[in-house]
């Protein structure tokens, strides 16, 4: 058989008038192989045209998967879209999740220190001190390109003062709580702001808990009662200090969440990111803590210190 044979067939689509375009197009392209798979019939001779057509397969299939974008199942893409590795995904909250708790124990274990161990009593200055360090560690990130912050506008500003209020309120007593209760006591009173906070939620949001989230609450009442029942330096004005502590603590998550949507309105880009949130209550507290201070003439005891 010649080997030289042509076939080059040409379709008028404008005759296909009882098809659309895409039966056309289909036609064409089924055809276009019928013929690739003849020809390689006439050119290898002996071959069968069910290996031919494998063949063909095989190839197409090939290049199909060649051309692919490779996707790891173990990579994730983040909302961006960016592909990032599934490994580095899982473990950044692990890792944000053990820094968190380090640095909060070394701050709750830093303070105790401070105003027990060294009596220390100046708790608004020392708060003044923490905050004012944080602010500026945040802004050094912001001009090496570490982070990100919104801009602080007084639309931004004006929203955000009640909750700082209480934030300045929640510092304030936490300080004066630690300065009186041992480090124990204090955490486990802490776990009464999770039951303030969900009754809060109920008034304010509506939304009903679940039965076991209330018997895991009801069982952290019942550990804080216990603990201060068996606490043998029970102190009434620490115990008080701490109960204001946690209704703060309360108050400032549920305000947080109220006007969370509004302090997003009021920035440029629609949204407020968490160091942004550091910022912000750091920065505004500032000025609340210099009034407190000067105030209580806690600046005296310092100033002689």
């Amino acid at each position: 058989m010649n080997s030289n044979i042509k076939f080059n067939p040409f379709f008028d689509i404008e005759e296909l008038n009882s098809r659309d375009q895409n039966e056309a197009q289909f036609f064409i392209k089924r055809s276009s192989t019928f013929y690739k798979i003849l020809h390689r019939f006439l050119k290898e001779g002996n071959k069968s045209i069910s290996n031919i057509a494998e063949n063909l397969a095989r190839r197409a299939t090939d290049n199909r998967i060649l051309h692919e974008p490779q996707t790891r199942t173990s990579d994730a893409t983040d909302e961006n879209g960016k592909l990032h590795n599934g490994s580095k995904t899982k473990s950044g909250p692990l890792f944000s999740g053990l820094a968190y708790c380090i640095s909060s124990c070394s701050m709750i274990l830093l303070n105790k220190l401070v105003l027990s161990g060294y009596g220390f009593d100046a708790g608004v200055s020392l708060m003044l001190y923490q905050n004012f360090v944080s602010v500026m560690i945040v802004l050094a990130l912001e001009f090496l390109g570490a982070v990100s912050t919104e801009k602080l506008t007084w639309k931004l500003v004006r929203v955000w003062i009640p909750v700082n209020l209480i934030f300045v309120g929640m510092l304030v007593t936490g300080m004066y709580s630690l300065k009186h209760i041992n480090v124990a006591m204090v955490t486990i009173l802490k776990n009464m702001t999770n039951m303030l906070t969900a009754f809060g939620e109920i008034y304010l949001f509506k939304k009903r808990q679940s039965g076991k989230v209330w018997v895991a609450l009801f069982l952290m009442i019942v550990s804080a009662v216990s603990g201060g029942i068996t606490d043998l330096s029970f102190d009434a004005i620490g115990y008080t200090w701490q109960i204001m502590n946690c209704v703060l603590t309360a108050s400032y998550s549920l305000t947080l969440r109220k006007v969370m949507d509004t302090a997003k309105q009021s920035t440029k880009s629609g949204s407020l990111n968490e160091v942004s949130m550091v910022l912000l209550n750091n920065s505004l507290s500032v000025p609340f803590a210099i009034v407190l201070i000067i105030l209580s003439d806690e600046w005296r005891y310092v100033y002689k210190s």
